[in-house]
């Protein structure tokens, strides 16, 4: 990892630097102007669950904050430089912000596979931004204490261990309509709520299921993000030499269904995996082509790489694999009626089982998504619902019958997904209660992330909340989590 991160970071000063330098983004998005900020701003929901907005296929929104977008000034002018406020004076050769919480949580009924409590640690991430000479130096790291794990030696690339390093990066302009955003970072772009369809960047399942909080839904990616800025629209490549997979469910914390055994597995069968990780043979690929039109944020997006989580076995050694995958989407995203609408589409080809008949490799799909969200002022201030339907369609079907074991649960052909948020303000908006919802007609599952957060003051908040699973059936997508249902409780103090 320390050799990934050097090689990007060695790669930036080997290219032009502008003279003047960036500024960085004001927040989460000017669709004009994604490519100075970190992205767009993640969709109500998942940015900070009061919230932004999850799973796989399945989200909350988009994007621990899917993008809302694109929207902003026009597309090849770049936002006001951010105004901060003075640091102490120890703090002056940079601007320093962070935080340090405490959060624990615990199931609310038995499993055999796993320990009683899913989540105990402390937590201090420290986020520091230095812009000398037309660079702009971003630096986010968490320690972390962790009681549920036993080991601390650091693990980047899955988040374990004492440091979690979210960013270290390095941005610059050098040409008046381009950025250059090189190291590593977290990337995101959609529409959706906590469903993702054309964002393939890492998502970390594991935090986002036992109750970290919903920033820790996007793990970060070693990339290159070149970003330009013109009047038809504007474009953002992300480029990723070596594949970035999803901190995907193992069986360490939360038991899961095991195809390969026929019943729920935890800490008796973790899931071995074979991640591709040759520098530049397994890269990765991501385009976004978007702009703003009369008041609607359009995208086009396509991706070449691989399946986040895994989507095969290896016959051989039975272990997981990730195949190579090509997605290629549009999304569009606008005011309908007295609220905010949205409809994505992607299209995923599975290269290595175009035909679905390789019962150890995921067939090729359709994903469809619509979303509507509004505040509801004439039922009571600060209330906003959000309603979303998205469908997964496999293609192959039939194939993919006539392929699979004796005795496997099948798939659906065709499986849907119905999401459902509430969000209310009180207290002069310093309490927030809120409700995020999945519930699949098709698999007869459901999980339920009710939250409640107060902001005690200035720097001080306290949380609690829940992720409660529901479902008939072990092998369906929520239906596996029924026994990791679980309740937690935060102390944050930010400075």
């Amino acid at each position: 990892m320390a050799r990934r991160l050097a090689a990007l970071f060695l790669t930036s000063l080997t290219l032009p630097l502008g003279a003047e330098e960036p500024p960085l983004p004001t927040g989460l998005a000017p669709a004009t102007r994604p490519a100075g900020e970190d992205e767009p701003p993640l969709p109500a929901g998942l940015g900070e669950e009061d919230e932004p907005e999850l799973p796989a296929g399945l989200g909350e929104g988009g994007e621990p904050e899917l993008p809302s977008g694109l929207e902003g000034k026009p597309a090849a002018t770049k936002p006001a430089p951010k105004q901060t406020p003075a640091a102490p004076e120890a703090f002056k050769w940079a601007d320093v912000t962070g935080f340090w919480e405490v959060r624990g949580g615990v199931r609310t009924q038995h499993d055999p596979h796993e320990r009683k409590a899913p989540l105990g640690e402390s937590r201090l991430q420290i986020e520091l931004e230095k812009r000398w000479k037309g660079l702009t130096f971003n630096l986010t790291a968490d320690l972390l204490y962790d009681a549920v794990v036993g080991h601390h030696t650091p693990r980047l690339e899955t988040g374990d261990g004492l440091l979690d390093l979210r960013e270290a990066n390095v941005l610059f302009s050098p040409l008046s309509f381009m950025d250059l955003k090189v190291g590593r970072q977290v990337l995101t772009w959609g529409t959706g709520d906590l469903i993702f369809i054309n964002d393939l960047f890492p998502k970390d399942w594991r935090s986002f299921l036992i109750g970290r909080d919903v920033e820790y839904l996007k793990a970060p990616s070693d990339a290159l993000k070149i970003s330009l800025f013109g009047d038809a629209a504007n474009v953002d490549v992300v480029f990723v030499p070596a594949f970035d997979p999803d901190r995907f469910i193992r069986g360490r914390r939360l038991s899961y269904y095991s195809g390969a055994l026929g019943r729920l597995a935890g800490r008796d069968a973790f899931v071995d995996a074979r991640v591709p990780d040759e520098w530049f043979d397994d890269h990765e690929w991501a385009v976004r082509v978007f702009r703003n039109l009369a008041g609607y944020e359009l995208a086009a997006y396509g991706y070449w790489g691989f399946w986040k989580s895994p989507a095969g076995q290896d016959a051989a050694t039975g272990d997981a694999t990730f195949p190579r995958l090509s997605v290629y989407g549009a999304s569009v995203r606008g005011q309908v009626g007295r609220g905010i609408g949205n409809l994505e589409v992607g299209y995923y080809d599975s290269r290595q089982d175009r035909s679905g008949d390789d019962p150890l490799v995921a067939n090729s799909q359709v994903r469809l998504l619509a979303g509507y969200e509004q505040d509801l002022p004439e039922i009571a201030s600060d209330l906003t619902v959000g309603v979303q339907y998205y469908l997964e369609w496999m293609e192959q079907y039939d194939d993919y019958l006539r392929a699979l074991p004796a005795g496997s649960p099948a798939a659906d052909e065709l499986r849907h997904v119905v999401t459902f948020r509430i969000r209310k303000l009180l207290m002069n908006q310093n309490l927030s209660l809120s409700l995020f919802a999945y519930c699949s007609p098709s698999d007869g599952d459901a999980y339920l992330r009710p939250k409640i957060s107060y902001k005690i003051d200035d720097h001080w908040t306290v949380e609690a909340g829940g992720n409660v699973f529901v479902g008939k059936d072990t092998h369906t997508f929520f239906g596996q989590f029924r026994s990791n249902s679980n309740v937690y409780a935060a102390l944050r103090y930010g400075f």
